[in-house]
């Protein structure tokens, strides 16, 4: 079962990997619930259960728009003759889409739209690491979180204007300040986009609090991304610090187990057999007191060119200790999934 404080809900999912969450059903239910508006910013759609309910919020009168990354629609290579190509299940659900009179838009980012967050009804945001394809909710491991709050849902939305205007990469630094302070359900809630706001600088001031421990699972994490010396930092202070990575990530030429696994961190990564495909989180508890949840990988390009928004749960600086309960449910139930999948799905990255 998900994890609910208030108004905030965090899933850990597929079930169908042993997590205790359905992905699938989170977002089919989240579409089928709107009654009044929809505005989806998703990498890729090739799920056709998520977009039939999408066409049927069309249908019931719901206004719906959407976002989607123009190189899932596209063949890098010419198909052979008489050959529809990889990505024809992604063109086929967009012409779907279109005929069913809803608004949807390529990208204008070059680089990559890494966005996969939905807007209801201007009052209630659904976001996480889950792409909304079939991989993404049923063999890569991925998690979800939906906040009921209509300030959260405006942000969100200022940032869905924002990329429908092609505004993205070095226009949109500093184009609007992050919101500061808000309150729901008495967590702390910190939204934060890429690359308006150098998400990966808070991540490494709150990394700095730490006092404890760093928990951490990750599907693309690179030398480029600072995080790594601010893990490396934590470790030399003797904090307990662990990491989940994805196995082919991990073992690329530019990725950051080197330095990680050098300077004493415990890593693992996804083992095989385990039916596990991907480990796609980008997921870090902080003291089992703050959970930072997201699209965003660490990498240099997720901070500065990519399209990304991450949110993070909770206040280390917190005192109040209904406030403190309510954070450490949520960080709680992340971490007992890293441990889950560390436990039943990894093995020693070395």
């Amino acid at each position: 079962m998900p994890m609910t404080v208030g108004k905030i809900t965090l899933f850990m999912g597929p079930d169908t990997l042993s997590a205790p969450d359905n992905l699938e059903l989170a977002i089919i239910d989240f579409i089928s619930s709107a009654n009044k508006s929809l505005k989806i910013s998703i990498q890729e759609l090739d799920h056709k259960p998520i977009a039939d309910a999408i066409i049927a919020a069309k249908r019931r009168g719901v206004s719906v728009h959407m976002i989607m990354e123009q190189d899932y629609l596209k063949e890098k290579k010419l198909p052979k003759f008489d050959s529809l190509g990889t990505q024809e299940i992604n063109r086929d659900i967009l012409t779907r889409i279109l005929r069913s009179g809803i608004d949807a838009k390529a990208d204008y980012n070059p680089k990559i739209f890494h966005q996969k967050f939905i807007i209801k009804d201007k009052k209630s945001v659904l976001t996480g690491s889950t792409n909304f394809t079939t991989t993404g909710v049923t063999k890569n491991l991925n998690h979800i979180a939906i906040v009921d709050d209509p300030i959260l849902a405006r942000e969100y939305s200022r940032e869905f204007s924002q990329i429908r205007k092609g505004i993205f990469g070095s226009r949109s630094k500093h184009s609007r300040k992050p919101l500061e302070d808000h309150i729901v359900s008495n967590v702390r809630i910190k939204p934060l986009f890429a690359p308006d706001h150098n998400p990966e600088m808070e991540i490494i001031k709150q990394m700095i609090k730490a006092q404890s421990r760093i928990d951490f699972a990750v599907f693309t994490f690179s030398q480029s991304s600072g995080i790594d010396d601010a893990i490396v930092n934590a470790k030399r202070l003797n904090l307990q610090v662990r990491g989940v990575l994805d196995r082919k990530q991990a073992n690329q030429t530019w990725a950051a187990k080197s330095t990680l696994v050098d300077a004493g961190v415990t890593l693992f990564t996804n083992k095989t057999g385990t039916g596990v495909r991907k480990i796609h989180h980008k997921i870090m508890t902080i003291d089992d007191q703050l959970t930072i949840i997201g699209s965003f990988n660490y990498t240099a390009p997720a901070n500065l060119t990519n399209d990304e928004n991450i949110i993070i749960f909770g206040d280390l600086d917190e005192t109040n200790p209904s406030a403190i309960k309510a954070q450490k449910k949520l960080a709680h139930y992340a971490r007992s999934e890293i441990d889950r999948i560390i436990n039943d799905q990894s093995e020693p990255l070395v």
